[in-house]
């Protein structure tokens, strides 16, 4: 049987309803934002060789 009641709308206990944000970050701002953690983990993760054989991983599993 289905539910026949009407929800009421949630209240917000006082604080007006913030508007969801619908926009997207540029992809340069989201370059820059994963750089740091790119770093990071190129330096503990044995570097540009184990970064080389995933990528390559990827694009194979990529089909290219």
């Amino acid at each position: 049987m289905a539910p026949t009641a009407v929800r009421a709308p949630r209240r917000t206990r006082g604080r007006a309803a913030r508007p969801r944000r619908t926009d997207r970050r540029h992809p340069l701002v989201a370059t820059l934002m994963a750089l740091p953690l790119a770093a990071l983990l190129l330096l503990v993760f044995d570097g540009w060789d184990t970064v080389a054989t995933q990528a390559s991983s990827v694009g194979v599993m990529l089909g290219r």
